[in-house]
């Protein structure tokens, strides 16, 4: 993980490492002192913002990927969904669990968020539906939020609570009444790919949403008509934007691996050089990945060569571009060569 200076795009300090797989989700502390991560090694853990150092133990009792962290609103607990089907809370101070895991979704919870009186859990997943809860005891509230025809991929409160927002891979936005579940208007179309996040502006008055189509559109609330015209400029899919505190910028993350900046006002780019990471890692012609220094981190089998998938992140996919697989290294085996490394009856 990387912490950036928004007003020039510089790197501020080094990267955040902890060998616990891909990270997948972040999340700020209310007051900035801390940052949370949820990755695909099964664990959350808690960095330092200022040192970038680790915090106390990993949190650990998922069984599978998490995709989602957040922060309540008043700093003191930390909730994340998971590929387990679950969500989890916690002590943000102990990292111990609160309570039993949050359990109803069928499918992969992809993304989780607090009502901003942190009264609320909402829950948005690979079932296709979304979910609210009662963040004190962990009970359903009302029935699951159906709508989307496929898998829902971002959700988000209003800032003042009274409407949910929810992206899907159905390539639309829908608006939800908070306190009744009832859909509200039509659902947001423009998009032709599908729609990997979103989120309000701080005054509640725009959505904002990026998409596989990769671009990044603004959508009068209100209305539900799109506001101007799309950003663009990134090459493959957008998977994460964001609006500054003021709502005068949004920030874009892509998989070109580039971190973006737009004028949400005039929607024009205001980042000249997209932020890169300072490292791509490349199978070479043997298909060898190596590092910065050329030492070897991992072979490629040659049939998986083709279709490797952002080897920065060490990923190959499945069916599409949004669903892929991170590389297991529990049995890995070592060596210089790939005829050491091979093993004679795979398993």
């Amino acid at each position: 993980m990387r912490t950036w200076d928004a007003k020039t795009g510089a790197a501020v300090g080094g990267p955040l490492r902890g060998r616990t797989g891909w990270a997948r989700s972040v999340a700020h502390f209310p007051d900035g002192r801390g940052i949370t991560s949820g990755s695909y090694g099964r664990i959350i853990r808690i960095w330092d913002a200022k040192t970038g150092a680790a915090v106390g133990n990993s949190l650990r009792g998922h069984t599978r990927w998490v995709r989602s962290v957040a922060y309540s609103p008043d700093g003191q607990h930390i909730i994340s969904g998971s590929d387990d089907c679950t969500i989890r809370i916690w002590d943000a101070k102990t990292g111990t669990a609160v309570g039993n895991p949050l359990k109803g979704h069928t499918g992969w919870v992809s993304s989780v968020a607090y009502s901003p009186d942190g009264r609320h859990i909402i829950s948005g997943s690979d079932d296709r539906t979304i979910r609210i809860w009662d963040a004190n005891t962990g009970a359903a509230v009302g029935n699951p939020l159906k709508g989307h025809t496929d898998w829902v991929c971002s959700i988000a409160y209003s800032p003042d609570g009274r409407h949910i927002i929810s992206g899907s891979d159905d390539r639309t936005i829908r608006i939800w009444d908070a306190n009744t579940g009832a859909a509200v208007g039509n659902p947001l179309e423009g998009h032709i790919g599908g729609v990997h996040s979103v989120a309000y502006s701080p005054n509640g008055h725009h959505i904002i949403s990026g998409s596989s189509d990769r671009t990044i559109r603004i959508w009068d609330a209100e209305a539900g008509t799109a506001a101007g015209k799309p950003f663009e400029g990134h090459t493959p899919a957008v998977q994460s934007i964001a609006y500054s505190s003021n709502g005068q910028h949004t920030a874009s993350e892509a998989r070109d691996n580039t971190t973006r900046m737009w004028d949400a006002l005039s929607y024009a780019s205001i980042s000249c050089n997209p932020v890169h990471p300072e490292f791509f890692a490349k199978p070479d012609m043997e298909g060898w990945v190596r590092d910065s220094d050329g030492g070897l981190l991992y072979w490629v089998p040659h049939e998986c060569r083709s279709t490797l998938h952002s080897p920065a992140l060490m990923t190959i996919p499945l069916t599409s571009p949004s669903r892929s697989v991170s590389l297991d290294f529990d049995d890995i085996a070592f060596g210089t060569s790939w005829t050491q490394i091979l093993k004679s009856t795979p398993s």
